[in-house]
C-alpha cells in the first residue's frame, strides 16, 4: 500500500505509484488588474505632455512674439514724455524739421486787436486792454460791444474777423483767453475784435500763453504705428 493512501482505504480507492494529481492554480487576476491601470496611467502621462508641448509652441511662444512685435512698434505709457517747449517773451518758431515741420506764426506785434466788452461788468474792456498792450499786442478799438452781441456772450468771449484773415492770427490771440469762440463777418480788414463774455473772468497768465504759443509754433509729431 502506497503512504499516500488514507488509512482505512483500500481496493478501489488505493492509490499507487508516485504520481497524484495535482489542483491547478487560479489565474493572477490581480496582477493583470494592475497591469491594465498601470498602462492606462501611462498613456494618460504622455498625453498631458503632448498638450503641455503644443501649448508651449502654439500659445506661449506665440504670445511673447506678439507682444514683442507690439513694444517694438507701439509707444508705451513707461516712455519718456517729450520735453514741454520753454516759455519765451516773444516765441519765435525752431527750426523745421522732418519729424516736426515748425508753423511760422505772426508775432503780437503784427495783430490788430479791438476789445469790446459784452458784460455788465464796467472797466472790463480797459483792463484787458492794459495787460495785451503789455503782451505786445497792437491795440485798436477799445469799448462796449455792439447791440448784437451786447449781454449776448454767454461764453468767455468771441475772436470776430474776416474770413481772409490770417488763421494763426486767430491762434496766437485765442492762447490769451480760454474758451473763446471764432466768427467772421464782412469787413475788408486783418484787424480782429475781442468780444469780452460773461464767463470771461481773466486772461490766461502770460507764462502758460507763452508756453502755448510755443507749441504752435513746434507741435508735437504724431504717434506712428498701430496698436
Amino acid at each position: 500500500m502506497s503512504m499516500l493512501t488514507p488509512p482505512g482505504m483500500g481496493g478501489k480507492y488505493r492509490v499507487t505509484g508516485a504520481a497524484y494529481p495535482r489542483m491547478s492554480r487560479r489565474p493572477r487576476r490581480r496582477k493583470v488588474v494592475l497591469a491594465l491601470l498601470g498602462s492606462l496611467l501611462a498613456l494618460s502621462l504622455l498625453g498631458y505632455g503632448a498638450l503641455q508641448l503644443i501649448g508651449v509652441f502654439r500659445g506661449d511662444g506665440g504670445g511673447k512674439r506678439n507682444a514683442a512685435a507690439a513694444g517694438k512698434d507701439c509707444p508705451t505709457a513707461s516712455a519718456t514724455p517729450a520735453k514741454a517747449a520753454k516759455p519765451a517773451s516773444a516765441p519765435q518758431p525752431g527750426p523745421a524739421t522732418s519729424a516736426s515741420p515748425a508753423v511760422v506764426l505772426p508775432q503780437p506785434g503784427q495783430i490788430t486787436v479791438n476789445i469790446y466788452n459784452a458784460t455788465p461788468r464796467a472797466g472790463l474792456a480797459k483792463a484787458v486792454r492794459d495787460e495785451l498792450e503789455k503782451r505786445g499786442f497792437v491795440i485798436g478799438q477799445v469799448g462796449n460791444a455792439p447791440p448784437t452781441f451786447d449781454k449776448k456772450v454767454p461764453g468767455a468771449g468771441i475772436l470776430l474777423g474776416a474770413p481772409t484773415t490770417d488763421k494763426a492770427a486767430y491762434a496766437v490771440l485765442g492762447t490769451q483767453v480760454d474758451g473763446l469762440t471764432q466768427q467772421h463777418d464782412t469787413r475788408e480788414g486783418a484787424d480782429i475784435d475781442l468780444i469780452i463774455g460773461d464767463a470771461f473772468k481773466e486772461l490766461k497768465p502770460k507764462e502758460e500763453a507763452d508756453r502755448a504759443v510755443a507749441l504752435l509754433a513746434n507741435p508735437a509729431p504724431a504717434p506712428t504705428g498701430k496698436c
